[in-house]
């Protein structure tokens, strides 16, 4: 699992790993799913934090790959983490991000070719996250929907809720010219139906992909995340339909330029 600018745009499920727990790394790399997050932050308690980071420091100068997700900028643990990761070309995941600013200082410390995926997860946040999708060494987001709603005193899994926060970042990530984001956590691990309903909302909303937090949730996440054979042949038929770049009929729909973007959108990455 080599972890690229690519790989992070093209997955639709991000794997949660607690720092502490080494024993799981190389299970996480093998579960299938696309991308592993090494954490160092909620999963950990404040105890366990310096074990994890020596966990995932001895991880990465083994040659594991994975992303790291440190500790917010505003606590005691954030300046140790980023000493643990300063010179390495690596991948982060910034909890918290409120500002610009704060993934630009992060990434001067990092060496080059390093980026940065921004956790979206507090009012100021979301408010700000036009100008943070849009700065550079930022690759993509994700929604935080358990800090978010503990922020504003809701249930996390309250679709209505959330909408706002969740259209928010998908219009902020494409006016950043990111692909769309990630989105948060379904926490009832066991209960599949939820995280069927959680996902299709979530394609619904835009998003595609998100992150799971058990390896029993990544193949109905690829499953939902994942276009149909039906979606992917409609793309096919509708390029051919206007094969001159025109507005067309397809079984009775127009088809024009935003539809023959999204199709192109679909070919290119389902199809590589």
């Amino acid at each position: 699992m080599i972890i690229t600018r690519d790989s992070i745009a093209r997955a639709r499920s991000v794997l949660a790993v607690p720092g502490h727990r080494p024993d799981r790394f190389v299970k996480a790399v093998h579960s299938g799913a696309d991308s592993v997050m090494l954490d160092l932050e909620d999963a950990v308690g404040p105890d366990l934090k310096s074990a994890a980071r020596k966990n995932i420091s001895d991880w990465l100068e083994s040659g594991g790959e994975g992303i790291v997700r440190i500790n917010g900028v505003e606590t005691p643990w954030y300046e140790k983490d980023v000493e643990m990761l300063a010179g390495r070309r690596c991948a982060v995941v910034l909890p918290k991000v409120t500002s610009p600013l704060q993934i630009e200082l992060l990434l001067r410390r990092l060496a080059e070719g390093s980026f940065v995926i921004a956790l979206l997860e507090t009012a100021a946040g979301i408010l700000g996250a036009r100008e943070i999708c849009a700065t550079p060494g930022v690759v993509r987001a994700i929604f935080g929907n358990g800090d978010l709603a503990s922020e504003l005193g809701i249930d996390l899994a309250d679709h209505v809720s959330m909408s706002h926060a969740r259209s928010q970042i998908v219009l902020a990530s494409a006016a950043g010219g990111l692909v769309p984001p990630l989105d948060g956590l379904t926490i009832a691990i066991t209960d599949d139906q939820k995280l069927k309903l959680d996902a299709q909302h979530s394609v619904a909303m835009g998003f595609t992909g998100k992150v799971c937090i058990h390896p029993r949730q990544i193949h109905t996440v690829h499953e939902i995340f994942t276009p149909s054979s039906t979606e992917l042949q409609w793309a096919r038929e509708a390029l051919a339909a206007s094969h001159d770049g025109s507005v067309a009929v397809l079984n009775g729909k127009l088809v024009g330029t935003p539809m023959l973007e999204r199709a192109r959108r679909l070919l290119s990455q389902w199809e590589a």
